[in-house]
């Protein structure tokens, strides 16, 4: 479900999706999440088997208002996601843009952009979202990746298997403060500021067996 605010559209804010400290930090705005979700590569999914919490890390990828997470057809998840019923859930992505170092080491903190999504996952089995699915997963890594290559074989495809999860119970939070050190320990001789943290792709470098030339979708990589 989503709504309207100020003239943007937002995800409906749920007890589960609103947070109990630095409300102040979290929104609701769908582009806002979009484009968090967009800039990573790496979720962790959690969920309950045989009573127990397990988070596992993955990749993933929006088309709209779906997520797509990959995974094995013999994992837990995909086990526990395959029936009518679905499997509950808990996506997560986070960014960290920067290392938060003050004069007291209370307030050291992290800068981030953060999106948690809570619903009900299901197993992809129709083939033609599979196809969307599977390419999008290739794409968000490497955009056109997924047209320069060959395509999943059935032997591939049966080891293979991706959860849907809709967009639905959704909410994003960032940090992009300052060093806030407290008024009495600004005159302390310490270093305070932020050491900025960035992702940096290296230029491709091909398989000895590649005889191809570099292809114009990893000429334009990084993206």
């Amino acid at each position: 479900m989503s709504d309207t605010t100020e003239g943007s559209p937002s995800y409906s804010r749920t007890p589960r999706t609103t947070p109990t400290r630095y409300k102040d930090r979290a929104t609701w705005e769908q582009e806002a999440i979009h484009a968090i979700l967009d800039s990573a590569y790496i979720c962790h999914l959690g969920f309950v088997a045989d009573g127990a919490p397990v988070v596992l890390p993955t990749i993933y990828a929006r088309v709209g208002s779906r997520l797509y997470v990959h995974g094995s057809t013999g994992s837990r998840p995909m086990r526990g996601a395959s029936g009518e019923q679905g499997m509950p859930v808990c996506v997560t992505v986070t960014q960290v843009d920067a290392l938060v170092l003050t004069k007291s080491a209370f307030n050291h903190s992290v800068n981030f952009r953060s999106v948690v999504a809570h619903g009900t996952a299901y197993q992809v089995t129709d083939p033609e979202e599979l196809d969307v699915a599977l390419a999008a997963l290739v794409d968000h890594a490497v955009p056109g990746r997924s047209a320069e290559v060959r395509p999943a074989n059935p032997k591939e495809l049966a080891a293979t298997a991706v959860l849907r999860l809709e967009l639905d119970e959704v909410s994003a939070k960032t940090r992009e403060d300052g060093a806030d050190d407290d008024p009495e320990d600004v005159g302390l001789p310490y270093w305070s500021g932020l050491i900025p943290v960035t992702t940096v792709h290296g230029t491709p470098e091909p398989h000895p067996g590649t005889t191809v030339p570099l292809p114009a979708h990893l000429r334009r990589y990084p993206r």
